[in-house]
């Protein structure tokens, strides 16, 4: 009889967890962090330069100094971010949803704590010009918008996943996620009230609390600790 030879199996990629991706960029942070601490030559380098190319460009173009100025202190300002995750911890508790509100404030309350703590810290100066466009204080290192941004849209978009957007609300959710995240860590490099590994560092960071606060979530409720309203 002919043999029959059964199809090789079909190996799917792994799939990435919340807590894997958490894990990455908390490990991608601290490098950073430590390459800033120490002050890492080609790390510093690497902010002078794009510091310097940008604040150049800054200087002779007052229009768009004056159209980021705009975006980084209203639209993507922290308080601004923080704002939406208080509508948001509104409408969980108003739904009945209290202990994903509160896990979602804690979270962003935990970002505030975190990047406060680090700066500290750090003691990074900002960038100095004779010639400033912009002014901002405290240290640098992280870029408390930037990681307020990431933390704040990250948080946004899995309340929006957690509660079936459709495909459409979903597509401009995280367009506009993208941009405001992106958007808000060139605002403060073009600004030149922050270098460059101050932005990459908020971002990581950011992604890292959010990825942890997903996957300590998703664990409580596989525990049996917790169920929405609605779910048997």
């Amino acid at each position: 009889m002919p043999s029959t030879q059964l199809p090789p199996p079909v190996r799917t990629p792994p799939r990435v967890t919340p807590f894997g991706a958490g894990a990455v960029c908390a490990l991608l942070a601290l490098v950073v962090l430590v390459l800033v601490a120490v002050r890492w030559s080609p790390l510093m380098t690497l902010d002078r330069t794009v510091a310097d190319a940008l604040h150049r460009r800054a200087v002779t173009e007052p229009g768009l100094v004056h159209a980021n100025r705009i975006l980084t202190d209203w639209a993507w300002d922290p308080w601004t971010m923080r704002a939406l995750i208080a509508v948001a911890v509104v409408a969980l508790w108003w739904r009945g949803e209290r202990l994903l509100a509160v896990w979602v404030a804690a979270t962003g309350a935990l970002g505030t704590v975190v990047q406060q703590g680090l700066k500290s810290a750090v003691g990074r100066e900002r960038p100095q010009w004779p010639d400033p466009v912009d002014s901002a204080h405290y240290e640098a290192f992280p870029s408390g918008h930037a990681m307020t941004a990431t933390v704040s849209c990250g948080l946004l978009l899995w309340l929006l996943h957690r509660h079936g957007a459709g495909p459409r609300l979903w597509r401009t959710a995280l367009v506009v996620a993208c941009v405001s995240v992106v958007g808000v860590g060139v605002t403060r490099l073009y600004l030149g009230v922050h270098w460059l590994s101050d932005v990459l560092g908020g971002w990581l960071l950011g992604a890292a609390l959010v990825g942890f606060a997903i996957a300590g979530f998703a664990r409580y409720e596989r525990r049996g600790g917790f169920r929405a309203p609605g779910r048997s």
